[in-house]
């Protein structure tokens, strides 16, 4: 079992709920930008701690590099968070987020998309393969 996915599995549902407020607030319409940064704010209101970019090294073949990675939300260090405001989400939006989950080595991802009527009906949950086991 990944050694962060019990803290993460125990933190999405405060995410989600983090992000119904924000929908509650601003309704879908508006660009990704202002829906990420009133998430940041209402992450900050409930306590939560989170960073919005971070480097990593790539590895490949023996060789390394030192990568900024320009995800959305790291929260509490084991849930990545990417907000999209699209009329429809793409397998690439999931593909993306997962290869950011296995370059950060976190356990769980959330794709919530703000441009959704009812905005649980535009989340989607990701657990990096083996993660629960």
């Amino acid at each position: 079992m990944h050694p962060l996915y019990e803290e993460a599995s125990g933190l999405t549902e405060s995410i989600i709920g983090a992000a119904i407020e924000v929908h509650r607030d601003k309704g879908p319409g508006l660009i990704e930008s202002i829906y990420e940064w009133c998430l940041l704010k209402e992450l900050e209101l409930r306590g939560l701690a989170w960073v919005s970019q971070k480097a990593v090294i790539i590895e490949y073949k023996g060789f390394t590099r030192e990568e900024p990675l320009r995800f959305d939300v790291l929260v509490e260090g084991c849930v990545l968070v990417e907000a999209k405001a699209a009329p429809k989400l793409l397998p690439i939006h999931q593909a993306q987020l997962l290869s950011y989950m296995k370059l950060l080595n976190v356990p769980i991802g959330l794709l919530i998309n703000f441009h959704e009527l009812k905005l649980i009906d535009g989340v989607v949950r990701l657990m990096l393969p083996g993660a629960n086991r």
